[in-house]
């Protein structure tokens, strides 16, 4: 008999593969367990085992695993059956899931680790430099991993000179597989039991008499366990002593205290759960009773609330009772600068039942939380996150809440899989039976249209919390003001006013200007040269605090020319405008007020949003100028003025949803405006005041937004009529794309009785030195979606067969 496992690998491949074990590690070994199996020549990787059978593969002869890495599942069924879902439906391989879903820690890969074999006689004379300088650290250090070789020897290709050593019989390699998790232990420290009775406590102080620092660090011991009985940190012992840490360690050397190890967990939080009972408006509780009666006939309800009308404390009065039956709950949110926020409050209801996942966690806080989800931990009957929360091995899922279901963020652009969040989080509560609730003050289309055809359920909310007036809103025509000579920089005599008048009332202001930098383009006055990216076909973006022309596309940057490269002029100039520059003309203009600034820029570092949020919440910050990040339901309330310092350059994207996005982004701005008693005002800057999506945002007319869309959707062939398949071709030889993506475009267009568009170039055609073509499949709702991708699928396979095309790279985007 012969018994099989079949395991997916975290790599870009498509299938499944088989290995050999023994009948006592089948009988072990259950699925979602990792294994550490050999894959190719010499690499080892961390495989997941998503079944155990007994049929032989017929291709290739199984090879036996390595060893067995957990002790119980660490991937729960309902987990692997989602992955499966998630790589047919936007049309990756399950690899690609498997990788993107882990924790990085968890994915251990092969480290090849050189040794010296023992009791081997050298005869150095024999060595090349090489040899002998590997020869040498090895005698110092007992081994060494390829990357210390190649750092030893200040070159790429050692492996023949490891070659060499193997051969001579001097060396040995072995690949060994590194656990990257270490759990976090804390030092602690207490008394040598010797001291704790009076004699001893004399015989103490009689030591210590001349050594002053150290009699303190024991005083302060006997301080704070008089008071507190726990255990006592180094650090805390130094910090009530105002020591340091080296003291203590004389201590410990001295055998007067003992130190000790415990682990604890990285993501904690030490407060009280608010007790009282949450009241809701009489609006609220209309929409929360309504909701109920939605989930008793439908799945997935859509929220549909104004800006500022408490969705959240609907969302937590919702969550209440989902865990009050002990079942999980997942808040998914676009940002995690929302995240931060939002995690206070709830914090502040739930107490310690809260746990956070999103990328600016360290893998090892993620490997926490993903253990303490996995192991139905009290910390996480709450999880609280970005997209990436959705992996999560939840077992009882009652509940998903999409906050802001509309932003863009959802979707993962790159790498694959290229997934919505919120459409994978309807299927993955379909898989627990769980209901799902989308958040919104202004929907995307697709999902408005889904409650309108009654496939969800729909909740309105038309007033804001505290009857809170919405923000007023007034246009500024900026061709008019440039013509009466009314602006100072990229501010209306009116923005000023506006501003001026909120500061002296000691309120706060917002301005939004969706590019970051100090302006988009540096141009040569007299021959009308501007920069440009050497790998990419964009021109490079301006930034003077660091004197830079930086490239947002690659991260290529070269420092600020002083004169023009093509005919050496010094007569260069700025074109259109950043964050940056909005911030330095505000300075200029309020000079005694604190501006802060919120983009890509300054919110680096795992804290960047946190500090930049409390101190604007703090009131440390006058106004702050940010791009889209602002634009997510953040809740400041002493902020009372808004400025859009120019609409237009979002009504003018390539893109059929730039009107719907433009109107989703100043909605969603001006309703950082007012949300306490005062009624916000709203000003918005724009060539175009009589625009229709900029009338629609002044109105607040979401209705008629949505109405005026859905018509164009239908009439073109859009979402949510028809699902489109986007295939992007990449190649750094631009004529072999060219004639690649022509000969893809005419197999599709013959073989799919749909519309295919393209081969088309991007506006932006060519980034990392990589030309990109796009094809545009649109599947009708009435045909059948999962064959026509099967045979897209088929298309892409016989292209990678063609020899030479098969360099090109594709990737698929699915409801992009």
């Amino acid at each position: 008999m012969q018994f099989f496992v079949e395991v997916i690998l975290p790599l870009s491949l498509a299938k499944t593969f088989t290995y050999s074990v023994s009948e006592a590690e089948y009988q072990y070994i259950k699925k979602g367990m990792r294994l550490a199996v050999p894959f190719g020549k010499s690499k080892i990787y961390t495989a997941l085992v998503i079944e155990t059978h007994q049929n032989q593969p017929t291709l290739y002869d199984a090879k036996e695993i390595h060893q067995i890495l957990d002790e119980k599942p660490i991937v729960t069924e309902i987990q692997i059956a989602h992955w499966q879902w998630l790589a047919s439906y936007y049309m990756c391989a399950i690899g690609d899931v498997y990788r993107g879903a882990m924790p990085s820690a968890l994915l251990l890969e092969s480290e090849t680790v050189i040794s010296p074999k023992p009791d081997v006689t050298v005869d150095e004379t024999q060595l090349s430099d090489d040899e002998y300088l590997i020869f040498e650290a090895l005698k110092r250090q007992s081994s060494l991993k390829v990357q210390d070789i190649m750092s030893i020897l200040n070159k790429k290709n050692i492996f023949p000179v490891i070659q060499k050593l193997v051969d001579k019989n001097i060396l040995v390699l072995n690949e060994e597989v590194q656990e990257s998790y270490k759990p976090k232990l804390v030092r602690y420290v207490r008394l040598n039991s010797k001291y704790e009775t009076n004699e001893g406590l004399g015989e103490l102080l009689e030591t210590l008499k001349s050594a002053n620092k150290q009699k303190e660090i024991v005083l302060s011991y006997f301080q704070i366990t008089a008071s507190d009985k726990s255990p006592i940190t180094v650090k805390k012992l130094t910090e009530a002593a105002d020591s340091s840490s080296a003291i203590v360690k004389v201590l410990i050397e001295k055998e007067i205290f003992e130190e000790y190890f415990l682990q604890e967990d990285r993501v904690n939080f030490s407060g009280k759960a608010n007790e009282n009972e949450m009241l809701l408006s009489a609006a609220q509780q209309l929409a929360f009773d309504e909701i109920k009666d939605n989930f008793t006939q439908k799945e997935v309800c859509l929220l549909h609330g104004v800006t500022s009308s408490g969705k959240t404390q609907i969302y937590i009065k919702l969550i209440e009772e989902y865990i009050a039956t002990g079942k999980q709950a997942l808040y998914l949110l676009p940002e995690i600068a929302l995240t931060t926020q939002l995690v206070g409050r709830l914090r502040a209801h739930f107490g310690n039942k809260v746990a956070v996942f999103h990328s600016k966690y360290n893998n090892n806080e993620r490997v926490e939380v993903w253990n303490q989800v996995l192991e139905q931990s009290e910390k996480a009957q709450i999880i609280i996150g970005a997209r990436s929360a959705l992996f999560l091995p939840f077992y009882d899922l009652g509940l998903v809440i999409v906050d802001e279901e509309h932003e863009q963020t959802f979707k993962q652009i790159d790498p694959a899989p290229r997934y919505h969040a919120r459409d994978a989080s309807i299927v993955l509560a379909n898989f627990y039976k769980a209901k799902v609730l989308l958040g919104s003050a202004t929907p995307s289309i697709e999902t408005y249209f889904n409650a309108q055809s009654g496939k969800y359920g729909l909740v309105e909310i038309s007033e804001r919390y505290g009857n809170v007036m919405m923000p007023d809103i007034e246009l500024v025509d900026l061709k008019d003001k440039y013509l009466r000579k009314k602006m100072s920089g990229h501010f209306s005599d009116t923005l000023i006013e506006e501003i001026t008048t909120t500061l002296s009332l000691g309120e706060q202001v917002i301005l939004f200007q969706n590019r970051r930098g100090y302006s988009p383009l540096l141009e040569c006055m007299t021959c009308g040269h501007v920069p440009q990216c050497q790998q990419c076909d964009v021109s490079l973006t301006y930034h003077k605090h660091k004197n830079q022309l930086r490239c947002h596309y690659c991260g290529y940057s070269i420092a600020k020319p002083t004169n023009c490269p093509a005919c050496s002029s010094v007569d260069l100039t700025t074109k259109g405008f950043g964050t940056e520059q909005i911030q330095q003309e505000l300075t200029t203009l309020f000079p005694s007020h604190k501006i802060g600034r919120m983009d890509q820029d300054t919110t680096r570092g795992k804290f960047g949003f946190e500090k930049i949020i409390d101190s604007f919440k703090n009131r440390e910050v006058d106004v702050l100028v940010g791009t889209q990040m602002l634009a997510k339901g953040l809740d400041f309330d002493n902020v009372t003025l808004v400025g859009i310092m120019n609409a237009d350059n979002m009504l003018y994207h390539p893109d059929f949803r730039a009107f719907e996005r433009s109107f989703q982004m100043m909605t969603q701005v001006s309703g950082r405006s007012g949300r306490s008693e005062k009624r916000g005002k709203v000003i918005i800057q724009t060539y175009n005041p009589n625009h229709n999506t900029i009338q629609q945002v002044t109105n607040n007319d979401y209705a008629g937004m949505y109405s005026e869309q859905i018509y164009e959707r239908h009439i073109y062939k859009y979402a949510p009529y028809f699902k489109l398949i986007k295939l992007t071709l990449k190649h750094r030889d631009f004529d072999k794309l060219k004639e690649g993506a022509m000969w893809l475009y005419q197999v599709m267009q013959q073989n799919l009785n749909m519309p295919v568009l393209g081969p088309e170039e991007p506006p932006i055609s060519r980034i990392r030195n990589e030309y990109i073509r796009t094809i545009m499949v649109k599947i009708p709702l009435n045909g059948s979606i999962g064959s026509t991708k099967k045979t897209i699928q088929k298309m892409l396979n016989s292209f990678e067969a063609v020899p030479q095309y098969r360099s090109i790279k594709i990737t698929v985007n699915v409801d992009f």
